[in-house]
């Protein structure tokens, strides 16, 4: 019943692969194993190109995780065991931020089906195997043949009767298979380990349980797929193998163009984002005299106020108030308030000593 359900996506995947074999098979021998080898690794591609906005959504869904790692902490230290209470606050806080925790799953769930298709076809195609999942009986034959290093794409290290059987009778040879297929376990148990230690620097720093769940999948899953690889066909291996790669390039470009917030690479992107200064550009131009900034000049005291004749200064010569005499030299007949003239009268009114020299 399982089975039956996935039909339609064993003749997706299947369909794909028959598309990219048409393709090569204009130039390369259509039931050689490299056309069926390319095939595959097209068909990686394929949908890893698919999958690439999900990818970067899962690197701005990690990002955004990390930039809000202080108030998260913040809230543990606030709510300490009230672990409902700080379930509840930090869901409001991702909501608010528009953090979506399943985001880092995106990429990964619809490659499941695909490596589970993968396995299915390549599991059930041996040389008496007819046409199957939009594939022709000519097609089906090819595929079943084909050799990669001497090793069918469709044998694996461990196969049961029938299919071993029929496998040797291509014919083929043992040894070649299983030595194919430890090499391309191997290769793909290190390129697993590489592209978890390049997830988890593409992630920064964690901590607790994180981090323990990070150790788990550095070690964990080049251990189970050293001992899951002996069940795997020569073709699912060669996926397998290929979407490490790809991986590994992918989070290599990420990593230089999105570093992670706080690393090396992130303060030297920074630095290097800053407009550049050129020296030329704040020189003088040819023929143009050089601006220097002018000297500070010392503040000054204030203008006196008018010293000039005032109604302040009263009648009888009372000097004003800023210490000066006050000319108020007007004869007793005339009402104006000019000089005294020459031949002013004696009782002009004034300060004793006006008029006076001082002799020697």
């Amino acid at each position: 019943m399982f089975d039956l359900n996935l039909n339609w996506f064993y003749t997706a995947i299947s369909w794909v692969m028959k598309q990219w074999h048409a393709l090569f098979s204009t130039f390369l021998d259509p039931a050689g194993g490299i056309t069926w080898a390319l095939s595959i690794v097209f068909l990686v591609i394929t949908i890893r190109l698919l999958l690439f906005r999900l990818f970067v959504k899962q690197v701005k869904s990690q990002r955004a995780m990390q930039e809000i790692q202080p108030e998260i902490q913040k809230l543990r230290t606030q709510y300490g065991a009230d672990k409902q209470g700080f379930s509840q606050a930090m869901m409001a806080l991702q909501k608010e931020r528009g953090v979506n925790p399943l985001a880092g799953c995106l990429p990964l769930l619809p490659q499941i089906p695909v490596f589970i298709s993968l396995f299915h076809v390549l599991r059930r195609l041996t040389p008496d195997s007819v046409g199957m999942y939009s594939w022709s009986t000519e097609l089906t034959q090819q595929a079943a043949t084909a050799k990669l290093f001497g090793a069918p794409i469709s044998s694996s290290f461990t196969m049961r009767e029938p299919k071993l059987s029929s496998i040797l009778g291509i014919p083929a040879s043992l040894i070649d298979i299983r030595i194919v297929c430890v090499v391309l376990i191997v290769v793909m148990c290190c390129t697993t380990f590489f592209t978890q230690k390049q997830i988890q620097k593409r992630s920064g720093p964690v901590e607790g349980q994180a981090a323990m769940v990070q150790k788990l999948m550095l070690y964990g899953m080049p251990l189970s797929l050293l001992v899951s690889g002996f069940f795997f066909p020569v073709g699912v291996l060669v996926y397998w193998l290929v979407n490490n790669l790809w991986t590994l390039g992918q989070q290599f470009y990420i990593l230089r163009k999105m570093p992670p917030p706080g690393s090396p690479g992130a303060l030297s992107k920074a630095a290097a984002d800053k407009p550049a200064i050129d020296p030329k550009a704040l020189a003088p131009k040819p023929g143009a005299k050089p601006v220097r900034p002018k000297a500070g000049r010392p503040a000054t005291a204030p203008a006196p106020a008018d010293a000039g004749p005032s109604a302040a200064g009263s009648i009888d010569g009372t000097p004003a108030a800023d210490g000066g005499p006050r000319s108020s030299g007007t004869s007793a007949g005339s009402g104006g308030g000019g000089r005294p003239g020459p031949g002013s009268s004696a009782g002009s009114t004034g300060p004793a000593n006006r008029g006076k020299r001082k002799r020697r």
